[in-house]
This record gives structure tokens, sequence and C-alpha cells, in this order.
């Protein structure tokens, strides 16, 4: 279970999340969702620990993430959105390398590493330095070393960035499955189709505040709206898509 409360993040003058309260419960797939600089990346960073909160908290299992960082993110799986490796490494040895710094021992990582590596494709390419590998490839590297611990929360932050169809088919599976055995997932997109139909429940953030919460179909029965789309732009105040659209073809002619 996650609690966020009274969660704001400041960055000098510029509030990034403002006051942010929040439970997401266990066996939940949970959809963050606002427009760019709405908040939801330095939601997850606080949530996973990477930033702290310039006030309230932030509480994982009922343990703040701040006073318990080492046994708050050895139950956490993580995909940034903007993933950083050791590109120096073969994937194989980046996944030994996460493996080992979760204390998995030996043979239960070699038939994991084995078996995901299968499961993604990257088999062949296992041997070869991440340098060499697509954006796609690299993605799917990071998802792979973010279950190999069996965590119990899963932070998603735009994963599904350079996946193919296949893969991004799996990941959605594995998601579901990774919710019905009672865990956790946090998962942040700006697709709102994928989001709607994969998530239980959702908030909408813009300028760092929750706008509303709930599942797909409460939030449009809130706004009085008759897709989530609409919903969405409707809460975060933006233009008429339509009009915006066509301005944008007629500038070029």
């Amino acid at each position: 279970m996650i609690e966020i409360i009274d969660f704001t993040r400041r960055f000098g003058s510029y509030t990034a999340v403002d006051r942010m309260n929040l439970n997401i419960e266990a066996g939940c797939v949970f959809g963050l969702l606002g427009p760019n600089g709405a908040g939801k990346t330095t939601t997850v960073k606080s949530i996973v620990g990477a930033i702290k909160p310039s006030s309230g908290k932030i509480l994982i299992n009922k343990k703040d993430v701040n006073l318990f960082p080492v046994e708050v993110k050895s139950i956490i799986g993580f995909v940034p959105e903007n993933p950083v490796v050791f590109k120096s490494l073969t994937g194989l040895e980046y996944l030994y390398l996460v493996g080992k710094l979760y204390h998995i021992e030996n043979a239960t990582l070699e038939k994991k590493i084995n078996d995901i590596l299968g499961r993604f494709d990257l088999t062949e390419r296992a041997g070869e330095q991440i340098i060499a590998y697509s954006k796609g490839m690299v993605q799917k590297l990071v998802i792979a070393s973010a279950f190999l611990h069996n965590p119990s929360i899963l932070i998603l932050d735009e994963p599904l960035t350079g996946l193919d169809a296949k893969s991004v088919a799996i990941l959605k599976q594995v998601i579901t499955s990774f919710a019905s055995r009672g865990k956790t997932v946090v998962f942040c997109s700006h697709i709102l189709e994928i989001v709607e139909k994969l998530c239980d429940r959702m908030a909408i953030l813009h300028n760092g505040r929750i706008l509303s919460t709930g599942t797909s179909w409460d939030i449009i029965e809130q706004t009085k709206c008759k897709t989530l789309e609409e919903a969405f732009i409707k809460l975060t105040g933006e233009t008429d898509i339509t009009k915006e659209a066509a301005d944008i073809v007629s500038s070029l002619e």
C-alpha cells in the first residue's frame, strides 16, 4: 500500500507537487495522468526515494520512504521515464548486476534471467554491449530488471516508450497478472486509451495538484463528459483540440 500525505515538492520557487494526498491499495493498477509538467514524474521519483519531499511524507506499507530507504527500495521495481544504464556492460551483465544488488542467489538469478530474456526476445543479443541496443531493447532490458527481485510494488513511468507491439502486449498482461496477486502497480502514461483499459483507478494531475480521482467512469461522471479524453481536456483546461489541430495544418499550407 502507498500512502501519500500532504506531499509537496518544490524546486526553488517552483512547486512541482502541491499538497498531494493519495492512497493506493494493494492489488490495484493505479494510473497517473496529466499533461507535461503536471507532477507525475516528480511524484513517482519521490515514491521510490529518488527525490525527498519538501514537506509531507510518503509511506510504503506504513514505512516512511525517507526513514527506511533501503528497506522500502528492496520491495519496489522501478522503470523510469528516461532509463540510465551502464552501456559498456552487456545485457546479461547488467541483469546480473541488478540481481546481485538485490541479493538474489546465483542459481535463482540465472534461471530468472534466462527466462525473462527469452520472454522479451533478448536472448540472442544478451552477450552484446548495451551501447549497441536500440531504444526499444534498452527499454525491455530495464523492464526486465525491474521484475527480477519479484517486487511487491511496481512503479512504471511511461514504460511503453519504444516497445514493439508484442512487448506492449506482454507487459500489459504482466501488469494485470502482477496486480491479481495482490501487488501494487503505479502506471504513468500519456496514452489515455491504455490507462483506461489497464488501470483500476486513476488520478488526473495538473500544475502539481490532483484534480480528480477514481475509476475512469467516476471521472467521466464527475465531469459530465462522454469519454475520459473529454474529461481530461475539460479538467486540465486544454484548448479545443479539433480547432488547434486545424490551425496547425492551416499554418503549414
